[in-house]
Order: C-alpha cells, then sequence, then structure tokens
C-alpha cells in the first residue's frame, strides 16, 4: 500500500508535473503542461458523479489539492481514472504506455489467484518497467539520481514477496485502515472514548439492517438477484412493447400474436437489483433518478449468445458468448400464472420472467492492454434476461468535449459468465 499507492504514484505525478525536487526533465518530454494537468484535475473530480461507490471513494481535483488522496484514492485513480485520463495528453505515447504497462502489472498483482506463471510475469514484467523507468527518468544522469527512491528498487521484489506470502490482498492493511477511518470519527468524547466507538458500531450495525429492506425475496423469482424499489405498475407504449413480445418470440420460439394475447395488460417495474453472492447494486434509469451528490450505478457489463451468421439466413445459427455494455433503463417483471397462458406458451408450470431493458453503448475502440472501452453513441434499446448482467461499470471521461466516455470494469474474472453445454 505505501510502497506504490503513497510513494511511487504520487512521484510520477511529480515528475510529470514538473513538482519533482526542483529537477527539469532532462533529455525526455515526459511533462506535462499546466492546461493539461489541470483539466486532468478537473476531470478526476467529474468522474466522482459516473464511478459507483463500489470502486473506492470519490476523489476530488488532484490538481488544486493532493492532501486529501488516501491510498484507496491513489489506487482507484491509478487502476481505472488515470488510463482514460492520461490517454492522448503526453507529448510521446511512449510516456503512456510505460504508465499502462505498470497498471497492468499492478491488476496481475491484486488478481485473487495467483499461478507460477503470473508470477514470473510479474517478476520480468518489473524489470522491464524499472529499466525504462530508468531511461526515462533517470536517464543514467548522477544529477537525477534522486528519481530513484529505494520505493523503484522494491518493486523488484513485489514477486518475491508474493512467492513467500501468497497474493498482496491476504496481507494488507485496506480493511483495518478503512475500519479505522470509520471509527474515528465517532470519538466525541476524550474522556470515554469506548463509549462512542461503541455506539458508533451499534449504529453501523442498524445502517446495515436498514439497507436490506430495500430489498425483498418476495419481489422476484429470479434465483440471481433481488429486486428493489422503487416499484411502478405502467402500460407500456408501442416501442417498448414490440421490444418485450420481440424478446419472448425468440425465448420461447412461440408466433408474436400468441404472445400478445398472453401478454399481461399491466405491466411492473422496480428500480434497482441486487445480483446475489456479495454482487452489485444496480439502478434503472427511468425510475431512480440521480440527485445531488448520488453516483451514477446504472451502466452494467452484459453478456448473451450472438449467432455468428445472423446476416446469412440460410445458414444455421451457430451462437457465441459475447460482451457489451449499457445503461440499464428498465426493470420488468412478467409473472405467467394462468393455466391457458402456461400451456400456450409452454411452461412447466407458474412462472416469472425477469427482463432488463438496456440502451447499448456503441463501442468505438478499446485498450490493447487494459479492460477499457470507449464511446461516445448509443445503440437501439436491447431486451434480455436479467441474468445477462454481470456487474456494475464505471465511466471516465474522455477528452473535454464531454461526448466520449471510457467503460472501466473492477470485477475481472470474477463476474463472467460461464457457457454451460446442455
Amino acid at each position: 500500500m505505501h510502497l506504490i499507492w503513497e510513494n511511487l504514484i504520487p512521484n510520477l505525478i511529480s515528475l510529470w508535473t514538473g513538482g519533482f525536487k526542483k529537477l527539469n526533465q532532462g533529455q525526455h518530454t515526459y511533462r506535462l503542461s499546466g492546461t493539461v494537468w489541470d483539466a486532468i484535475g478537473e476531470a478526476t473530480a467529474r468522474s466522482g458523479d459516473t464511478i459507483p461507490t463500489t470502486f473506492g471513494p470519490r476523489m476530488g481535483n488532484i490538481a488544486k489539492d493532493r492532501s486529501a488522496a488516501t491510498a484507496d484514492a491513489w489506487s482507484l485513480w491509478t487502476l481505472y481514472l488515470a488510463p482514460v485520463l492520461l490517454r492522448q495528453r503526453f507529448a510521446h505515447v511512449r510516456y503512456y504506455e510505460h504508465f499502462v504497462d505498470l497498471v497492468q502489472l499492478l491488476l496481475l498483482c491484486l488478481q485473487f489467484e495467483i499461478s507460477a506463471a503470473d508470477l514470473e510475469q510479474i517478476r520480468q514484467g518489473f524489470v522491464r518497467w524499472v529499466k525504462k523507468y530508468e531511461e526515462y527518468y533517470y536517464q543514467y544522469m548522477p544529477s537525477r539520481l534522486p528519481t530513484c527512491p529505494v520505493t523503484v528498487h522494491a518493486l523488484l521484489h513485489i514477486a518475491d514477496g508474493i512467492k513467500a506470502a501468497g497474493p498482496v490482498w491476504a496481507y494488507w492493511a485496506f480493511p483495518m485502515e478503512r475500519f479505522c477511518g470509520r471509527l474515528q470519527p465517532a470519538i466525541k468524547n476524550r474522556r470515554y472514548p469506548w463509549a462512542s466507538i461503541d455506539r458508533r458500531i451499534l449504529e453501523l450495525a442498524r445502517l446495515s439492517q436498514i439497507k436490506l429492506i430495500t430489498f425483498t425475496d418476495d419481489l422476484t423469482a429470479d434465483p440471481t438477484c433481488i429486486l428493489g424499489t422503487p416499484r411502478r405498475v405502467i402500460v407500456p407504449d408501442k416501442g417498448l412493447l414490440d421490444k418485450i413480445i420481440g424478446c419472448l418470440v425468440t425465448r420461447l420460439e412461440r408466433q408474436p400474436n400468441t404472445i400478445r394475447m398472453h401478454l399481461p395488460h399491466d405491466i411492473e417495474q422496480f428500480g434497482r437489483v441486487r445480483i446475489l453472492g456479495a454482487g452489485d447494486i444496480i439502478d434503472a434509469a427511468a425510475l431512480v433518478r440521480r440527485a445531488g451528490d448520488r453516483r451514477d450505478r446504472t451502466y452494467v457489463r452484459y453478456e448473451v449468445f450472438v449467432d455468428r451468421f445472423a446476416r446469412r439466413r440460410q445458414r444455421l445459427p451457430e451462437y457465441e458468448l459475447q460482451t457489451f455494455y449499457g445503461r440499464l433503463e428498465h426493470l420488468i417483471v412478467l409473472p405467467f400464472n394462468d393455466p391457458r397462458t402456461i400451456i400456450a406458451l409452454g411452461f412447466d408450470g407458474p412462472t416469472t420472467i425477469v427482463l432488463a431493458a438496456v440502451q447499448p453503448c456503441s463501442i468505438t475502440g478499446s485498450s490493447s492492454k487494459l479492460d477499457i472501452h470507449y464511446y461516445s453513441q448509443y445503440g437501439m434499446l436491447s431486451l434480455i434476461d436479467i441474468q445477462c448482467i454481470q456487474c456494475v461499470v464505471g465511466r471516465v471521461p474522455d477528452g473535454p468535449s464531454g461526448k466520449s466516455w471510457g467503460l472501466v470494469d473492477r470485477s475481472g474474472a470474477l463476474a463472467r459468465a460461464l457457457a454451460v453445454d446442455d
């Protein structure tokens, strides 16, 4: 924690902004102009509205004040914000690629499981990274020796530490630091601090129970998630109704008129969904209005099977699992309990189908090294099964226009669909 987030990253920023021990940039051109760094600081603060709370703390404008940034905040900025905010900002792309290589190695170190091959990749990767660091910043000049503190050399021993003690999540200090950070504001009485702490722990426990009231088990029959309020019954407009019918035609293999005849007239919508198994809480944009300092958690990653030969009607379909990103608009619950409906639609018994209406992001490019994707426009509304949604994702502004965004996903391999043969 102290090696990377509280030393290496702030030192790199000081080098890029010209504030590192009064050193110039020597023979290289890695320094960012004041205007560029101000724009990065403003974008960092602005991204606080579009990065869900599960990613980490909200960051302020680091161009104006870096003193309030914690190790947790620097971790968020390095792994998810900076790869987007620093893109096309340097005078030469090699400095950006060098930073992305560091992010790759850090993400590898943070994996839940690390194989022997991963460990060797970490070892050799940090060796290459430090050599490049010396070339770009130290430049083999004795006068620039301050650019090589012991924290840079310590990177070469990270692989040894993982081999000796296991993955870093097993012994890092973040859980205790966060717990202490929650307790410290609770001490209101210096004479009786323990009474204050006890009361704070009780209040936190009560708040955790209040959060569960938003979600109740009887709101959905789907085994993978729980739907939550707000809750509303609507009569769908023709566009949404046609999308629902089209989705059910494909799923149930029935004619559109049959689906339309047995579809409920009034359709129930929900505003939130919580994925079971320590999954994310996701809002539906149509019902949950983001106000004040509430952070946006309506963008999701979802995975569906797509026919590779959809445009070749004469060829038999061949399906493959593909990943998409989009904004969750509606959570629709369709109960089918009438005996005639059950027979007509081929159900074995009373059935509830939960659909998610998603406005897909039209991806215009992706990072070749990181799980980051860029978009500026949306596609047509799509309806998918709720089980296709894997996790919530964050957005980082890409450039000053405000129209282009980078999509960042923190889940990695922990939230991926598995295709199981029947």
